[in-house]
């Protein structure tokens, strides 16, 4: 066998004085240590695919416009819960240019990331009608939303779409929502990790059982408009982002700075709501809050007391950042197009050297290329596998951790370097020898 980049020994005992009984269920933060520490003790340089962080620099035009807010003074006013009316108009604009959708400014509250936008959502939807308790996620998905039903104490309910595409889809569904206790159903789209879209048809399935059993779709869009097989970036013009929206009323889209304009750090985003659950009464929702509509008790009770509203001068930032892109002065898909040439080269040398992608298909199209893709290896398990690259200095998540049945990983491409290509090619080379296949 031939020796590893990293020896084996380095990477075996910082997992055992981490105290990660299973590295398949290793967290990010767990996997990202023992990568960090295992490149400084060995001296060699470790390709980091475990996270989700974005690998460009912030859009410079919310950069300005954030850095003037605060030349002009925004820091010392507290925020409208609400929103900066600057934003809320041009959060109304961005929709109905990449996604087609009217939804009136009011209806578009800022939140301090998505993160937050669905910590709020998932407090209004689980306390909006007391028989509506649990929450339906169509896995795999971002494992932290799971863990803030867990600090809230909402239950939860999950099924990994992998076996169930396309017309496969609504009864599924439909068997968890026929027992009349999910408030909410989740997922992202792109898919964080698989990079799986769904498509009109499964988003029209999803909507009209919406409608049918009365539960509100969370329809996650933290990478929005990153399926590069389409020009999506055009304002105004088909083809848009597919939507559950066009197919129910009781929808809520989170729209996130983080990713498609490079801003994860000032933590911003904005929650679109439809306007006509954003005006309904619901009556526990009205006994508990003072007779308020959904929206009202979504900003003025859930986000005041989270975070009495969000930060000022990054409103600004994000209010401009929409407004150049709905004007098409600013292509932020030409931007962020990189994660898709990026994961086009990995998965091209990952395959070479007898992995195979997971979740490889769109129904009968194969999965877009972009800021994550999966991996497995035949005869390995997702633990075994990503124990197992790190002897080579290749870091990445199981699967298992997103709520997916499949064995493999999840690869994220946000911060591989040109020179990496080498350096993956020829480890890849030393591990197929050190791994055959049967």
């Amino acid at each position: 066998m031939k020796e590893t980049p990293i020896k084996r020994e380095i990477v075996d005992r910082l997992v055992s004085e981490l105290g990660i009984k299973d590295f398949a269920k290793a967290t990010i933060r767990e996997v990202k240590q023992v990568a960090a520490r295992a490149e400084q003790e060995s001296g060699v340089e470790f390709i980091k695919m475990e996270m989700g962080i974005p690998g460009l620099p912030a859009a410079q035009v919310g950069v300005d416009a954030q850095i003037k807010a605060l030349q002009d003074g925004i820091a010392h006013s507290y925020p409208d819960i609400q929103g900066a009316p600057v934003l809320k108009r041009e959060a109304s604009r961005f929709v109905k240019a990449f996604i087609g959708l009217d939804v009136p400014a009011e209806c578009c509250v800022p939140v301090s990331g998505s993160m937050q936008g669905t910590f709020a959502s998932f407090l209004t939807c689980s306390q909006a009608d007391k028989r509506r308790d649990t929450v339906l996620f169509i896995d795999p998905g971002f494992p932290v939303q799971k863990m803030q039903l867990q600090v809230m104490g909402v239950k939860l309910e999950t099924f990994d779409v992998y076996d169930y595409r396309g017309e496969k889809l609504g009864p599924k569904v439909e068997s968890y929502l026929k027992k009349g206790n999910i408030c909410a159903i989740v997922y992202s789209n792109p898919n964080n990790p698989s990079w799986v879209c769904l498509n009109e048809q499964e988003l029209q399935s999803i909507g009209e059982l919406a409608t049918r059993y009365d539960a509100i779709v969370m329809e996650d869009l933290a990478y929005f408009a990153m399926d590069f097989r389409q020009n999506l970036s055009v304002p105004f013009e088909p083809p848009y982002q597919p939507t559950v929206g066009r197919y129910t009323d009781n929808y809520m889209l989170l729209i996130s700075g983080s990713k498609a304009f490079s801003y994860a750090g000032e933590r911003i985003g904005v929650v679109c709501i439809s306007d006509k659950l954003f005006h309904r009464h619901f009556a526990d929702l009205a006994a508990r809050y003072e007779g308020l509509p959904f929206g009202l008790v979504f900003s003025t009770r859930m986000l005041y007391a989270l975070s009495s509203g969000t930060s000022h001068s990054a409103q600004y930032a994000l209010a401009a950042m929409l407004k150049a892109a709905s004007d098409g002065t600013y292509d932020f898909r030409k931007e962020v197009s990189v994660y898709g040439e990026r994961a086009h080269k990995l998965k091209e040398i990952f395959l070479r050297h007898g992995f195979h992608i997971v979740y490889d298909k769109d129904l009968d199209k194969p999965v877009a290329d972009g800021f994550y893709f999966t991996i497995g290896y035949e005869g390995m398990t997702s633990g075994q596998l990503a124990r197992e690259l790190m002897y080579y200095g290749v870091s990445a998540i199981c699967l298992i951790t997103t709520g997916s049945h499949q064995e493999g990983l999840r690869v994220c491409t946000s911060f591989i370097e040109d020179h990496q290509y080498a350096q993956l090619e020829e480890r890849m080379c030393i591990f197929e020898e050190n791994n055959p296949h049967a």
